[in-house]
């Protein structure tokens, strides 16, 4: 039977377990997307906002709960990506409000967490939502409530708990439709219990277990670092640690421990030295080597490098540096924002979109989107650059207003007003739409009265076969999807993008805008083009370079 109370040091080991469980098994969250499009990133969110908290525990010189809250509070809420993201950082959020003044966590205190944890997190999202990863937490606290009230032990409460919200995501298909639809589980649930699944085994001194029944191997699509670059470098991931370990470590421990590591990567040091033992291994699984650490004792000073990606910036770094130095002494440098009273922040998905924001007077633009949505801290850093008093962010998209909105609740010496638009066109509609001479308050209804009337559709390519909304899909295929669904599946782009537009029109429909991603030519765009004006003649047709990966086209129709 296990402790019945945790203190800092536990805690820490049980919160980096799970952050080690969770990046361990992001890819296959990712893929459990319901739509099959290429750029499935729950997973992805959700380990990069615990992994900002976990940098911020290991780096930690004072443990102690109210420390380690502090680290976990602060560190998820700023790196949170995604809703998912988000969603966990305000789990985080409650848990540690509970538990930061105190020496040690008890059965019942760890009880009283997980509800605030909950309550937290729902109170986040404006329409929460059954059968997404809110249940799952939810199902994890009641049950956890009531084993403890039937007096059961910490173990008894956690391990019940957890197979309890394994249940409930088991369920989450019977409540949303379009999981079931899809054939998958909640991702952000699924995502959830792997970070359960990691503190648990940690509280009983197991090593985590990365295998999953039912995983498959994938192959991290979406990585962005060219297959030349990549090929240099076997192992991926530089990561460093100090253990300081329950009992000296002896010298079969310590040649044990380095032929595990050796089974994983390469450029193995491990120096032991009575209780301390610092380790640096070059590896594609950082989580691997941290949990098996973790089974000797307690860890410090953790440092993971991405050397794939260190090595791609230095090549462009190399490849345009005479041309960084011609343009220096060419153009002065830039010089401060001038105070203005009213600001613009937009999330663009490409240089053509980018460049049409600018016009229209966005002052600041964070490179985002589907493909990698900005983090809470990303909002922050460009709050700090746009020199006004009130500032209009436009997330662009849904899985971005969470993370604009927690921007908006820690900044406190400017005015932030998020205008919730969820596709590249409405916040093109939104920005049109303000006024210089009208308050804050009156531009917010302006912007965001006329988002409803914007009908925006992606043409994009299935990575997975599937079938939802009523249509069977398979890989390859060109699908178009709408605000609410995917409206139609084909092999043609071109016939794709044609007919996800009409599936669109209705009577009061005047403007139609094409915006072309990076894969499609000017010239196959503006046959698009011509295609809708001779379909559409009382519409009004405009085809742009919105130069974004991924979709092929952006569609609105207005």
């Amino acid at each position: 039977m296990g402790r019945n109370t945790i203190d800092a040091q536990l805690c820490a080991k049980m919160f980096l377990a799970g952050a080690s469980n969770l990046e361990a098994n992001k890819e296959w969250i990712n893929e459990l997307n319901v739509f099959p499009v290429p750029d499935g990133d729950t997973g992805t969110n959700m380990t990069l906002t615990i992994m900002s908290a976990a940098k911020e525990v290991a780096s930690l010189e004072e443990l102690n709960l109210e420390t380690l809250a502090k680290a976990i509070s602060s560190g998820s809420l700023r790196g949170a990506r995604g809703n998912s993201g988000v969603i966990l950082s305000q789990l985080l959020r409650g848990f540690t409000k509970v538990i930061k003044y105190e020496k040690e966590i008890t059965t019942e205190l760890i009880v009283e967490a997980f509800q605030k944890a909950v309550a937290t997190a729902y109170k986040a999202v404006m329409k929460p939502k059954e059968g997404t990863i809110l249940t799952v937490a939810k199902g994890f606290a009641e049950k956890a409530s009531e084993l403890a009230s039937e007096g059961a032990e910490m173990e008894e409460v956690l391990g019940g708990a957890l197979a309890h919200a394994e249940e409930v995501l088991a369920q989450t298909p019977e409540l949303l439709p379009v999981l079931k639809e899809a054939g998958v589980v909640d991702s952000g649930g699924q995502g959830l219990i792997q970070v359960l699944k990691g503190a648990f085994d940690a509280y009983l001194g197991k090593e985590v277990n990365y295998v999953i029944e039912g995983q498959e191997k994938t192959s991290g699509a979406g990585a962005e670092v060219s297959v030349e670059a990549q090929a240099e470098i076997k192992f991926g991931y530089c990561t460093e640690f100090i253990i300081r370990t329950r009992k000296p470590m002896d010298e079969a421990e310590e040649l044990a421990f380095k032929a595990f590591l050796e089974s994983i990567g390469d450029s193995i040091v491990v120096v032991a030295d009575e209780d301390i033992v610092k380790v640096h291994v070059h590896t594609n699984e950082p989580g691997v080597a941290i949990t098996k650490a973790l089974t000797y004792g307690e860890l410090s000073r953790m440092k993971i490098d991405n050397m794939r990606e260190e090595h791609q910036e230095k090549l462009i770094k190399d490849a345009s540096k005479h041309a960084q130095e011609e343009a220096k002494a060419e153009k002065p440098e830039k010089p401060a924002m001038p105070h203005k009273e009213n600001g613009f922040i937009s999330v663009s998905i490409g240089e053509g979109i980018g460049e049409i924001f600018k016009g229209l007077g966005v002052d600041y633009l964070i490179e985002g989107g589907q493909t990698m949505n900005p983090s809470t801290e990303d909002m922050l850093n460009a709050i700090d650059q746009v020199n006004a008093d009130t500032i209009y962010i436009l997330p662009n998209n849904k899985n971005i207003i969470l993370a604009a909105n927690q921007a908006q609740a820690l900044t406190k010496d400017k005015q932030i007003v998020v205008i919730p638009t969820r596709t590249v066109p409405q916040g093109i509609s939104a920005i049109i739409n303000f006024a210089p001479d009208k308050s804050a308050e009156e531009n917010k209804e302006a912007m965001t009265e006329g988002l409803s009337m914007i009908k925006t559709g992606q043409i994009t390519y299935a990575v997975r076969d599937t079938h939802i909304d009523d249509k069977t899909i398979h890989e390859g295929d060109i699908m178009g999807i709408g605000d609410h669904s995917i409206l139609a599946v084909g092999n043609d782009i071109a016939a794709v993008t044609e007919e996800t537009v009409s599936l669109m029109m209705d009577e009061d429909s005047e403007l139609i805008s094409v915006y072309y991603g990076s894969d499609v030519t000017e010239e196959d765009a503006q046959a698009v083009g011509k295609e809708l004006k001779e379909k559409y003649p009382d519409c009004e047709v405009e085809v742009y370079s919105g130069g974004q990966p991924i979709y092929y086209y952006v569609v609105s129709v207005e």
